[in-house]
């Protein structure tokens, strides 16, 4: 996951997306968030803590009433199993990318 905070922060949310694919209601194709604290609901009151925990209670308690991903949030609702063996797979998935490209690589620098 990553957060990008511009200059305006904390006039301004950053913006949040994560690197690995995700199988979420509240996330896009291509990574990005969906949560209203960093849209329309923004407050320069939000520090880095509220920001992290309110994105920990989304990706445990998602919005299916207003999804960026519909396909999960219809399973979320009404085939949890379902729903939960599609993120097991994801998940897996985006392991296999991590090896994968670790292996490109040789491995990671010992300073890490």
């Amino acid at each position: 996951m990553i957060l990008s905070f511009t200059e305006q922060y904390p006039q301004s949310p950053p913006e949040v997306s994560f690197l690995s694919k995700m199988f979420h209601p509240n996330v896009y194709e291509n990574g990005d968030l969906c949560l209203d604290i960093l849209k329309n609901k923004w407050s320069p009151s939000y520090d880095v803590l509220g920001i992290l925990l309110s994105i920990q209670s989304l990706l445990n308690d998602p919005n299916t009433d207003s999804p960026a991903n519909p396909e999960a949030a219809t399973l979320f609702n009404k085939n949890k199993v379902e729903y939960e063996k599609r993120v097991k797979i994801t998940v897996e998935m985006s392991w296999d990318d991590i090896e994968n490209e670790l292996a490109k690589i040789g491995s990671l620098p010992s300073n890490c």
